[in-house]
């Protein structure tokens, strides 16, 4: 039988310990924000697949309001949000002209 991790080792000191639960709490957090980040991405590219344009546009910009805010908790680095928004918009604005 091979395992997967190592067993960590409990902390010794009260201060450890805290810090221990404290990890758990954040890693939790950042979890779910960083889903959330993910699937907003994620609704924008299928609306933009399937060519719905004013859906394309609503949904964009609720993800630039959910991507500034995780960009702004260092969840993600500013860089790779800007990046994010900046090929969305793209697509989105391509998807308007060649509609138009």
């Amino acid at each position: 039988m091979a395992s997967s991790k190592p067993k960590k080792k409990n902390p010794r000191l009260a201060s450890g310990r805290k810090r221990a639960r404290q990890d758990v709490k954040l890693n939790a957090a950042n979890s779910s924000l960083r889903s959330k980040y993910r699937t907003a991405v994620k609704n924008v590219e299928k609306a933009v697949a399937a060519g719905d344009k004013v859906k394309a546009t609503e949904l964009f910009a609720k993800m630039q309001s959910v991507v500034d805010a995780i960009a702004d908790k260092g969840i993600f680095h500013k860089n790779k949000a800007a990046r994010d928004k900046s090929r969305l918009s793209a697509k989105v604005k391509a998807l308007a002209t060649a509609a138009a």
